[in-house]
């Protein structure tokens, strides 16, 4: 364990992530002086962070000897200036965090002292401000410590992701999602709301009787607002019968105005859940982007990860959605799933390029304490869990040999290698709803257990509203999850 230790509150969480990411294999645990006497373990360095009004100092100590002195390493300090509003305090403090450890540890990020899960919000908003794209390069590097690839790569997705949604209606519009939690099997890295559509088959009919009423109660709500774009996601929605399948796309159309809906997404997902029917019910319900996932192909990793179809069921659920006349098909990779290696990803990217899909989503394994996956690594090492430069770039260049360019970005913690997940896409084939997501400019009216609704007003502000994760929770306190949706967003 390594002790951080502050002489007051604030930017623990920062702290926390930046550390961890120098030591993902350590806990990390961040102190306010005197709340509790805990040293680091032996062999790890212990942070200590003192905060004056014009200036950070930090001190790095190791351990040593057998009397157990912590005696310092390393020590640096940072002004601040005595004006210093809380932004450019958490800018020096990460700066100064980085420049230790990095030092220290001869590491270095490729995404620097970031540690939010919207890089290209900050590329973003310089974009609007009106500064130009060597100066807005230039900053990145000199205040966040991007390598030149992140940097380039964060600056040519905002430019792109700002194009594409000037066509979307912030101020009049919305955006909604469904969450569909049921899947065949809960996979090993999962920690989203799912639950086995085995055991809960029995009350699916009752979960979609409580988002018909979530459905029906938003409607009013949005009355003369433009909706922009649809995704159903999950858990997984064709664990849904056609039938049901069916009956809840039709109660949307019944209630939102979809003549001006721009993308209409449902996660399709995992092969053993789709079939002919369900995909028919979904083309002639005006659905226009679907997902078939493999997260790998190879075999032996996805019985790891508890993924019960075979490489070659992905395979023929990809052919028989183009042969329904789906031609925006996504699909999704995963890399650093245990065990896998370079050898692999080239595998899996060669077996997607030769179905020739419409999009691609990349994702780094981000290790989730809710999963199974924490729990596996503790009994097999984090040795096997690893991603590498050389993979990301694999992936990246099958993408780009299938005619794709990145088009949106986000981070998670604790992802392998403290890489990124990153949506490549033909043109005219990129996620209007993943971009919505990632840059927070309009409102998202989010249904079903688990689910985030997100009010944008115009001034940037942002405020947001759970559902519960429980679905048995969910069905039963219907009437709240409705209620919390119409304080959010009343006029």
């Amino acid at each position: 364990m390594i002790a951080v230790i502050l002489n007051e509150t604030g930017y623990e969480y920062d702290i926390h992530s930046l550390v961890k990411a120098f030591y993902p294999t350590s806990e990390v645990k961040v102190f306010v002086e005197g709340e509790k006497d805990i040293g680091s373990d032996r062999g790890l360095p212990q942070i200590r962070l003192t905060r004056s009004r014009e200036a950070i100092t930090l001190l790095l100590s190791e351990c040593k000897g057998e009397d157990g002195a912590w005696l310092p390493v390393a020590e640096k300090t940072a002004p601040l200036g005595p004006d210093a509003d809380k932004i450019r305090v958490k800018n020096v403090l990460k700066q100064l965090i980085y420049e230790i450890l990095s030092s220290y540890t001869g590491k270095s990020l490729p995404w620097g002292t970031l540690t939010g899960i919207r890089p290209t919000k900050i590329a973003m908003d310089m974009l609007e401000q009106g500064k130009a794209k060597e100066e807005i390069f230039r900053q990145m590097q000199e205040t966040y410590y991007l390598s030149d690839e992140k940097g380039r790569l964060c600056l040519d997705i905002a430019e792109r992701e700002r194009e594409l949604l000037s066509r979307i209606h912030y101020r009049d519009g919305y955006s909604l999602y469904l969450g569909i939690p049921f899947c065949p099997t809960t996979c090993l890295y999962c920690s989203f709301t799912s639950c086995s559509i085995g055991a809960w088959r029995d009350r699916v009919a009752d979960y979609l009787a409580a988002l018909e009423r979530e459905i029906c109660d938003t409607a009013a709500a949005f009355q003369g607002k433009v909706l922009d774009s649809v995704y159903i996601g999950g858990g997984t929605p064709t664990t849904l019968s056609p039938a049901q399948l069916e009956w809840l796309l039709d109660k949307l159309h019944r209630y939102f105005p979809f003549g001006s809906v721009q993308e209409f997404t449902v996660e399709a997902g995992r092969a053993d859940s789709i079939t002919q029917e369900k995909l028919q019910v979904l083309k002639a319900c005006g659905v226009t982007r679907i997902s078939v996932n493999p997260q790998t192909m190879r075999e032996e990793t996805l019985r790891l990860i508890g993924r019960k179809h075979t490489p070659e069921q992905v395979a023929d659920a990809f052919h028989l959605a183009r042969a329904c006349g789906f031609d925006n098909i996504n699909m999704d990779l995963i890399l650093g799933l245990p065990g896998e290696t370079g050898a692999d990803v080239r595998y899996t990217t060669e077996a997607v390029r030769a179905l020739g899909p419409d999009s691609l989503t990349v994702h780094s394994l981000a290790v989730k304490r809710a999963s199974a996956l924490s729990r596996w690594i503790a009994e097999n090492g984090l040795q096997t869990i690893h991603n590498t430069d050389a993979m990301m770039e694999i992936a990246s260049a099958a993408a780009a040999s299938m005619g794709m360019q990145p088009y949106y970005l986000y981070r998670q913690k604790n992802m392998a290698g403290n890489f990124e997940n990153v949506g490549y896409a033909r043109p005219g084939c990129y996620g209007i709803y993943n971009i919505l997501m990632m840059e927070e400019k309009q409102s998202i009216a989010a249904l079903g257990a688990g689910s985030i609704s997100k009010r944008v007003y115009p001034d940037g502000r942002i405020e947001r509203c759970e559902n519960v994760k429980d679905v048995a929770s969910f069905i039963e306190r219907i009437d709240e999850m409705i209620e919390r949706k119409r304080k959010l967003f009343a006029e």
